[in-house]
Protein backbone atom coordinates (compact mmCIF):
# COMPACT_ATOMS: atom_id res chain seq x y z
CA UNK A 1 0.00 0.00 0.00
CA UNK A 2 2.60 2.56 -1.02
CA UNK A 3 0.69 4.24 -3.25
CA UNK A 4 -2.20 5.43 -0.91
CA UNK A 5 -5.17 7.92 -2.36
CA UNK A 6 -5.20 10.48 0.12
CA UNK A 7 -8.30 12.44 0.75
CA UNK A 8 -8.49 16.17 1.78
CA UNK A 9 -9.98 16.83 5.04
CA UNK A 10 -10.78 20.34 6.07
CA UNK A 11 -11.17 21.70 9.73
CA UNK A 12 -12.24 24.45 11.49
CA UNK A 13 -10.87 25.57 14.49
CA UNK A 14 -13.46 28.15 15.88
CA UNK A 15 -14.37 27.31 19.21
CA UNK A 16 -12.32 23.96 19.53
CA UNK A 17 -10.11 23.19 22.32
CA UNK A 18 -6.26 23.31 21.23
CA UNK A 19 -5.41 19.75 22.64
CA UNK A 20 -8.73 17.81 21.72
CA UNK A 21 -8.72 19.40 18.28
CA UNK A 22 -4.95 18.69 17.70
CA UNK A 23 -5.62 15.17 18.45
CA UNK A 24 -8.18 15.49 15.76
CA UNK A 25 -5.79 16.36 13.43
CA UNK A 26 -2.69 13.94 14.62
CA UNK A 27 -5.39 11.01 13.89
CA UNK A 28 -6.24 12.12 10.05
CA UNK A 29 -2.32 12.01 9.31
CA UNK A 30 -1.63 9.23 10.90
CA UNK A 31 -4.57 7.42 8.51
CA UNK A 32 -5.81 6.06 11.65
CA UNK A 33 -9.57 6.71 10.78
CA UNK A 34 -8.88 4.20 7.78
CA UNK A 35 -9.82 1.03 7.73
CA UNK A 36 -6.68 -0.30 5.99
CA UNK A 37 -4.60 1.31 8.78
CA UNK A 38 -0.87 0.27 9.24
CA UNK A 39 1.66 1.72 11.58
CA UNK A 40 4.48 1.15 9.28
CA UNK A 41 2.63 2.57 6.19
CA UNK A 42 2.14 6.08 5.65
CA UNK A 43 -1.38 6.37 4.29
CA UNK A 44 -2.79 9.52 5.97
CA UNK A 45 -4.72 12.39 4.54
CA UNK A 46 -4.20 15.72 3.99
CA UNK A 47 -5.19 18.02 6.40
CA UNK A 48 -6.47 21.54 6.04
CA UNK A 49 -7.18 23.78 9.17
CA UNK A 50 -8.79 27.31 8.96
CA UNK A 51 -9.48 29.79 11.81
CA UNK A 52 -6.41 28.98 14.01
CA UNK A 53 -6.31 32.13 15.73
CA UNK A 54 -10.19 31.22 17.72
CA UNK A 55 -8.90 28.39 19.36
CA UNK A 56 -9.41 28.17 23.01
CA UNK A 57 -7.46 27.82 25.33
CA UNK A 58 -8.19 26.21 28.57
CA UNK A 59 -6.58 26.90 32.29
CA UNK A 60 -3.70 28.81 32.56
CA UNK A 61 -1.20 27.73 29.86
CA UNK A 62 -1.15 31.21 28.03
CA UNK A 63 0.66 32.21 31.03
CA UNK A 64 1.91 28.80 32.61
CA UNK A 65 3.11 26.59 29.13
CA UNK A 66 6.78 26.63 28.06
CA UNK A 67 8.53 25.81 24.74
CA UNK A 68 11.93 25.07 25.46
CA UNK A 69 14.72 24.30 23.17
CA UNK A 70 18.48 24.52 23.63
CA UNK A 71 21.20 26.01 20.95
CA UNK A 72 23.73 23.63 22.01
CA UNK A 73 26.30 25.91 23.36
CA UNK A 74 26.46 25.75 27.44
CA UNK A 75 23.54 27.99 28.95
CA UNK A 76 22.22 27.92 25.90
CA UNK A 77 18.39 26.90 26.80
CA UNK A 78 15.65 28.88 25.55
CA UNK A 79 12.61 29.38 27.06
CA UNK A 80 9.05 30.92 25.47
CA UNK A 81 5.71 31.23 26.96
CA UNK A 82 2.73 30.08 24.89
CA UNK A 83 1.23 33.44 25.01
CA UNK A 84 4.51 35.05 23.74
CA UNK A 85 4.22 32.14 20.86
CA UNK A 86 0.20 32.59 20.27
CA UNK A 87 1.29 36.78 19.64
CA UNK A 88 3.92 35.86 17.33
CA UNK A 89 1.38 33.13 15.45
CA UNK A 90 -1.03 30.79 16.58
CA UNK A 91 -0.65 28.53 13.80
CA UNK A 92 3.14 27.32 14.75
CA UNK A 93 1.28 26.67 18.33
CA UNK A 94 -0.96 23.88 17.04
CA UNK A 95 1.75 23.02 14.55
CA UNK A 96 4.17 22.27 17.97
CA UNK A 97 1.31 20.63 19.68
CA UNK A 98 0.33 18.28 16.34
CA UNK A 99 3.86 17.29 16.31
CA UNK A 100 4.53 16.19 19.62
CA UNK A 101 1.29 14.00 18.98
CA UNK A 102 2.73 12.27 16.08
CA UNK A 103 4.90 9.19 16.52
CA UNK A 104 8.63 9.85 16.92
CA UNK A 105 9.92 8.05 13.58
CA UNK A 106 10.82 8.71 9.91
CA UNK A 107 7.22 9.41 8.86
CA UNK A 108 6.66 12.48 11.23
CA UNK A 109 8.27 14.62 9.06
CA UNK A 110 6.58 13.67 5.84
CA UNK A 111 3.06 13.82 7.99
CA UNK A 112 3.98 17.13 9.08
CA UNK A 113 4.27 18.16 5.33
CA UNK A 114 0.91 17.54 4.53
CA UNK A 115 -0.63 19.67 7.05
CA UNK A 116 -1.82 23.19 5.83
CA UNK A 117 -3.20 25.56 8.38
CA UNK A 118 -4.47 29.32 7.27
Amino acid sequence: MTNAERKTVTLDATDKILGRFATEIAMALMGKNSVAFQPHVDAGDNVVVANVGMLVVTGRKMAQKLYRHHTGHPGGLRTKTMAAMWQKSPADVLRFAVSRMLPKNKHRKERLMRLNIS
